[in-house]
């Protein structure tokens, strides 16, 4: 007899075949793969990395700078000490001397050979002549004590920034990992989208039209020239650039010398920052947290390198996609 409302092929299934039926189709939940991410939900996620690996390149350049610094350091001591090594060896040198001169001297070199003197202006002219060299010997004696002090002095230092700079390079191989982490990721979703772009290290880049004049015009006509090619971080040039290496190389091809990094370009700029309102051509643009900078070109329009998987672009301030904390005019 049919059960109401079940279809009559149904019905005549015994209970236990329909029980086992049943399970069959209830899905296994260890054996469901995730659901793909939406196109939205992935580049939410990218957004999210973005701002992450702002911040871990960020603290790469930083350490890459303490590096630079703290080598640059130990290298200026490092020759300071060798050109003291020098004179102490010389100075060495000339008491040597003085010691193996007094002694092929003989004895009669002092007030005995000059008492014997028949002739008082002889007399006087030996004790002048000794009491010089007394003088002498003294001075090349205090000139090398105090040399061989300085010389100890400068070579603990020399070893102390050896130090600092041996744990300088580990905490920049250790920034540059995380780096190369976040970077595999990105580089892995912006594929998976369809969205990574590689870039040409020799790309012409494009002219700059706009208003800017002076510094300011330098300063955009080389990011303009540098637009196509790959951002990558810790980039300096000529074939690749991060935010931050872009703008101060830009600059400096305006006649201003800015620091190297984000942080160091915001504290740098402290007396001269500028209105959000108030923007002007070659003014650079600050995200929050101070991971991102970029340059204002005028028309509403920023020239800037991304992030990994994209390149040197401009586009509309409006598209920055990050939080913005300030501006700074150099």
């Amino acid at each position: 007899m049919a059960v109401a409302g079940m279809p009559v092929g149904l019905s005549r299934i015994p209970v236990a075949a329909g029980l086992a039926l049943a399970l069959l189709m209830v899905p296994v939940s260890g054996a469901v793969a995730e659901p793909k991410p939406t196109l939205a939900q992935a580049r939410k996620k990218l957004a999210k990395l973005n701002e992450q690996a702002d911040q871990v390149v960020e603290k790469y350049n930083q350490a890459a700078e303490k590096w630079k610094r703290a080598r640059k350091k130990y290298r200026t001591l490092n020759g300071d000490l060798a050109r003291q090594s020098e004179r102490v060896a010389g100075l060495r040198e000339e008491l040597v001397s003085m010691a193996v001169s007094s002694y092929q001297s003989g004895a009669l070199t002092g007030w005995e050979s000059m008492v014997v003197q028949p002739d008082p202006a002889a007399l006087l002219s030996g004790l002048a002549a000794a009491d010089q060299m007394a003088a002498s010997r003294a001075r090349s004696l205090t000139a090398f004590g105090q040399a061989t002090k300085e010389l100890r002095t400068n070579r603990d230092k020399a070893k102390e920034v050896l130090a600092e700079a041996d744990e300088t390079r580990d905490e920049l191989a250790e920034e540059k990992a995380k780096a190369d982490r976040m970077v595999k990721v990105q580089t892995k979703l912006l594929r998976e989208l369809g969205a990574f772009r590689q870039g040409d290290p020799d790309s012409a880049g494009i002219q700059y039209n706009g208003a800017a004049s002076g510094n300011a015009r330098a300063a955009l006509q080389f990011a303009f020239a540098q637009v196509g090619k790959p951002y990558q971080y810790g980039g300096t040039g000529p074939g690749g650039w991060d935010c931050s290496g872009l703008v101060q190389a830009s600059w400096r091809t305006g006649g201003v010398s800015i620091p190297r990094t984000t942080w160091q370009q915001w504290s740098w700029g402290a007396s001269r920052k500028v209105s959000l309102n108030d923007l002007q051509p070659g003014d650079l643009i600050f995200s929050e947290g101070l991971g991102h900078v970029s340059m204002y070109a005028g028309d509403g329009k920023i020239v800037h390198a991304p992030q990994t998987g994209d390149v040197v672009k401009v586009v509309p301030l409006s598209a920055y996609g990050r939080r913005l904390v300030g501006a700074v005019r150099p």
